[in-house]
């Protein structure tokens, strides 16, 4: 394949998926798309547990079920099975360990302006009852790893910074942040880092123990095809017996994980159905599906960007990573409900499902590759977005 042109389709793929043919999905990162083999393999647990609830939820093998799954989704991620806990998504990890931080009047956390914008509402609500501070670091978009590590260091508080969260890929603009080096950087002071890494399982290869982090958390029902409502919690060893749920239910006096975990009758059929995601994803090929899809994605970054006009594209930092931002012409998406609208007009008149963010006072749009999708989906975008824009612009 030479520069530029759009990688093969993988065979078979874009069947596995029961998207609705007539709109382009170019927006696999803000939600996923669960494979129908992982549907029919919930659906099944669904059934089981309908046929006799009492069964499912008061017998003995319910937690060792779980436990099973979680081992098998930490061991893909490298992190310690002990140390994990599944959880609904990154946002309630985020809430869990903000709980259980424990901040005082003095203290605050520390955030990047790439972070994902519950986060800081979590973080704004968190400092407000203990009376803390919530601060931002400005990281540029494109700025170099040592950069980033050098701006997030010199923010650091020590003594005051009770918590720093930042991005392994970022939601809005898709940069990879060298959090490793960031965790390091933090420990020096003692810093306690949580990692957001919303779209990182099955998206790029991970060793959460190797990062160090004091908390990592990852959505699996992004790029690792598990059902909605899947994410893994890892927490470092000095930090287990402090964790705190955010309700407690029946295995409050077993602490973390199970304490987090069992959550009386909440659906366990995401979980208990996230390793058929793995197994599609590993059936397919890991290595196959990503390189398909960071192409792909490169792809649409480019011939959007030559459609509008935009010749600084941002790189995400990782040559794996499968979004792609473009930016916007100046005066578009500035706001939140401008990037709202903008992303609701585009799936209205294009058919084709993208990501708007406002960042940094621009309007970014935001394309996902997947592997259901063809290089035509970006092709068709790209020669259709430029009069919707110019028309909006004009309204």
């Amino acid at each position: 394949m030479s520069a530029g042109e759009p990688p093969a389709a993988l065979p078979g793929a874009r069947l596995l998926f029961s998207l609705d043919p007539g709109v382009s999905y170019l927006n696999h990162g803000s939600f996923g798309a669960v494979p129908v083999g992982v549907q029919r393999a919930q659906q099944r647990l669904r059934d089981e547990v309908d046929a006799n609830p009492m069964a499912f939820y008061a017998g003995e093998g319910l937690m060792d079920r779980v436990v099973h799954t979680r081992r098998h989704l930490a061991s893909f991620l490298g992190a310690d099975p002990d140390g994990s806990a599944l959880v609904a998504n990154t946002t309630t990890g985020v809430s869990l360990v903000l709980n259980s931080v424990r901040l005082e009047s003095a203290d605050e956390v520390l955030l990047t302006d790439h972070g994902y914008g519950s986060v800081f509402f979590a973080a704004r609500r968190q400092c407000r009852r203990a009376g803390a501070t919530a601060r931002t670091v400005a990281l540029p978009l494109g700025a170099s790893s040592a950069e980033v590590v050098s701006r997030v260091r010199a923010a650091l508080r020590p003594g005051k910074t009770k918590l720093l969260i930042v991005d392994q890929i970022a939601s809005a603009t898709a940069a990879c942040l060298p959090v490793r080096e960031i965790v390091a950087a933090a420990h020096e002071h003692d810093i306690p880092v949580l990692v957001d890494a919303a779209h990182v399982p099955g998206h790029i290869p991970v060793d959460v123990a190797a990062i160090g982090a004091d908390f990592w958390v990852g959505n699996l029902h992004k790029w690792a095809f598990a059902p909605r409502g899947t994410a893994l919690l890892s927490v470092a060893p000095p930090w287990r017996r402090r964790m705190e749920p955010l309700v407690v239910s029946w295995e409050q006096e077993q602490g973390y994980p199970l304490a987090v975990e069992y959550q009386g009758t909440i659906d366990y059929t995401p979980w208990l159905a996230a390793p058929a995601g793995l197994f599609t994803l590993r059936t397919l090929g890991w290595e196959a599906v990503r390189a398909h899809n960071a192409a792909l994605a490169a792809y649409g970054q480019r011939v959007l960007g030559e459609a509008l006009g935009v010749t600084d594209l941002p790189h995400p930092g990782h040559p794996e990573v499968a979004m792609r931002i473009v930016p916007l012409p100046s005066g578009l998406a500035t706001t939140a409900p401008e990037a709202y609208a903008l992303r609701t007009l585009i799936a209205e008149k294009l058919a084709a499902e993208t990501q708007v963010n406002a960042w940094g006072g621009r309007g970014l749009l935001r394309l996902s590759a997947q592997v259901y999708n063809r290089a035509e989906e970006y092709d068709r975008l790209a020669e259709r977005l430029p009069q919707l824009l110019h028309e909006s612009k004009r309204q």
